[in-house]
């Protein structure tokens, strides 16, 4: 139902999960564990899905944000209702109790968690956030919350792969005419650039001074069974897709 990250699961401190999506209650194009309120689906059956995972990490509160591919990074002092999560796509708390979540869909699922000073966070990250500065906005929160850059480690879960993640070349030359650099997140293939987002992250992490990171390799686009993807939902012509969810939480 989910997957782990070993190095996540020695911290006694921390709990967590990349959720596939599998073991929920949806159906059709949803099945069956959609965990994104926005995706279109029924309320009642993305809140028991929500639930259900909830339960899986001891049964605390599930919080989410209103993801908008932003840079912005939140600190969560307490649980939320759904209808009251603010506009961002990343969340951070020293607070026990508190499941800290991210959707996506082929986007970057990321967690991170200094268990030595009890801070944890989870962001969401495509692209856009990447560039953005999601990364170093996550990071800057925790260090405000007491976090010791050099005790933090970053997760990257399951997210699209550079072999399905195809685009154009005024998408290349967005990155290269920030750095030259950044030529080396891209590979040709048939005229058509193949775009690495993990790498990319990986490469912000590390110049953000993290030096802990893994990486869980499940491409979201190739594995149906197991997840959602944005990209191979609009290759199929299907009018929406569900989301996955990826968790974390101190416990108390």
């Amino acid at each position: 139902m989910y997957h782990t990250c070993p190095e996540l699961s020695k911290i006694s401190l921390i709990t967590h999960g990349f959720f596939t999506r599998n073991g929920g209650v949806s159906d059709g194009i949803y099945a069956s564990l959609n965990c994104g309120y926005g995706s279109g689906d029924d309320f009642a059956k993305v809140s028991e899905n929500r639930r259900r995972v909830a339960e899986k990490m001891g049964g605390e509160t599930l919080c989410t944000a209103h993801q908008t591919h932003s840079p912005d990074a939140v600190i969560v002092s307490k649980a939320w209702e759904h209808k009251d999560a603010p506009k961002a796509d990343a969340l951070v708390t020293n607070k026990a109790g508190i499941i800290l979540g991210v959707l996506t869909a082929d986007c970057l699922p990321i967690l991170f968690a200094d268990g030595k000073n009890g801070v944890i966070a989870a962001a969401h990250s495509g692209w856009k956030g990447a560039m953005g500065g999601v990364i170093e906005n996550t990071i800057e929160k925790m260090q405000q919350l007491g976090a010791d850059m050099a005790d933090i480690s970053a997760t990257i879960g399951p997210a699209i792969s550079q072999k399905s993640y195809e685009v154009g070349a005024e998408f290349f030359e967005r990155f290269v005419a920030i750095s030259s650099e950044n030529s080396r997140f891209f590979m040709m293939q048939n005229d058509k650039y193949l775009f690495d987002l993990s790498g990319y992250a990986t490469y912000r992490l590390t110049k953000a001074g993290i030096s802990q990171i893994n990486i869980i390799a499940q491409d979201t686009y190739f594995n149906d069974n197991e997840f959602f993807s944005y990209r191979r939902s609009c290759k199929r012509g299907e009018p929406a897709y569900g989301r996955q969810i990826s968790v974390i939480k101190m416990i108390g």
